[in-house]
């Protein structure tokens, strides 16, 4: 049970924090929940690749890339060409095309004919890329191989119009997307199997704890010998035996559950308040004392006008004087609380319904910390 000294008080600050620390139950560890494997990591290979490729927007009401872009007119200038017209890049002045770059992220399996939503972003100093369309571009992967076609109309989800010196803008209209505006074209197999016949199984979050935990987990489902931890965020399982499908096997080892480990962490936000632990994060017992200086300036202001005065000279104006109070409230009364073993999560929650400030809990924490009695990381967002 908590004992709360007191010396010279708030009374109802004390009062709410006494109901509180008399309430605390004693510590308790609770039971991590089993997760399963798939929501611990993955195996290696199965990733998304990244597309890249560059195009060119039609169709804007004059707010397409300005002449000065050679690299715009020499793209349109090599568009035309395929479609045998031989124009001169010198000869390109239209301001009613853009150059953009176009992305996309190829899933770890995919057949020819899928779609794929792409991020279209301007190159130049085009000033919207609203109401155009993307003409058909070549996306390609790291090993310069065309693996999907982009075209469609862009959704910018902004504006930006402008005349005689005045501006209107929403959002950002020189980016924007083609909601399924990319056609697969080489269909993409992921290689789960390592080149020494071993599958690997990645963790999202290193730790030593959790990996020798998968490993006894899978050794346990398939047989002594099935898995091995490599180290902290790697376990080495092997390929399944002849006739079982990888899919199934893969599916079967995604499917097993065990308790992960977890870190001792503390996240604040300070914006919106927020304070995230866990809930085996703990307390040794320490002592907290919470002050509070208060500073306060006040300015009056008062007008000096020379309304008596019927003829004033040109200098004559009128005076606005300010008036400034500096006072300085240091409270005399202090709390003192000592706590026992508990959570941060008992300590936040007594402090907030005594209507303590996120800043002061944030100071709070860090004193615990600095003061050796806060086990944990403190993340201040």
């Amino acid at each position: 049970m908590a004992r709360l000294m007191v010396k010279r008080t708030y009374p109802s600050f004390v009062r709410a924090l006494l109901c509180l620390m008399l309430a605390w139950p004693a510590a308790s560890f609770a039971a991590n929940a089993e997760v399963r494997l798939k929501d611990l990591g993955r195996f290696l290979g199965w990733r998304e690749n990244m597309l890249v490729g560059y195009g060119i927007v039609s169709g804007l009401a004059g707010s397409g890339d300005t002449p000065r872009n050679q690299a715009t007119r020499q793209a349109l200038s090599n568009m035309l060409s395929q479609f045998d017209l031989n124009v001169t890049h010198d000869q390109i002045q239209s301001r009613n095309a853009a150059m953009v770059m176009v992305t996309a992220s190829l899933p770890p399996a995919a057949n020819v004919g899928d779609t794929l939503d792409i991020n279209v972003t301007s190159m130049g100093d085009a000033r919207s890329l609203a109401g155009g369309t993307l003409i058909m571009t070549s996306l390609r992967g790291p090993d310069r191989k065309v693996y999907a076609l982009a075209q469609g109309p862009v959704s910018v989800g902004g504006y930006r119009y402008d005349a005689n010196g005045n501006l209107k803008q929403k959002n950002h209209p020189t980016v924007g997307i083609v909601p399924r505006g990319a056609t697969v074209e080489v269909a993409v197999r992921a290689d789960l199997v390592a080149q020494d016949g071993h599958l690997k199984f990645v963790l999202t979050d290193a730790d030593a704890t959790t990996a020798r935990r998968i490993e006894q987990r899978v050794n346990q489902a398939l047989g002594v010998g099935a898995a091995r931890a490599l180290d902290a965020d790697t376990i080495e399982i092997r390929t399944p035996a002849d006739g079982v499908a990888l899919t199934h096997y893969v599916a079967r080892i995604e499917a097993l559950e065990v308790t992960p480990d977890q870190s001792s962490r503390v996240v604040v936000n300070e914006r919106t308040g927020t304070v995230v632990a866990g809930g085996d994060t703990r307390i040794a017992p320490i002592t907290i004392s919470h002050g509070d200086i208060r500073v306060t300036v006040t300015t009056q202001y008062s007008a000096s006008q020379p309304n008596l005065v019927s003829f004033t000279g040109p200098g004559v104006r009128s005076l606005v004087v300010g008036n400034s109070e500096l006072s300085v409230e240091e409270p005399g009364q202090t709390v003192a609380a000592s706590f026992p073993h508990g959570t941060v999560g008992d300590l936040v929650a007594a402090l907030a319904k005594t209507r303590v400030s996120t800043r002061d809990v944030i100071a709070i924490l860090q004193a615990i910390k600095a003061a050796g009695a806060l086990h944990a990381d403190i993340i201040i967002q």
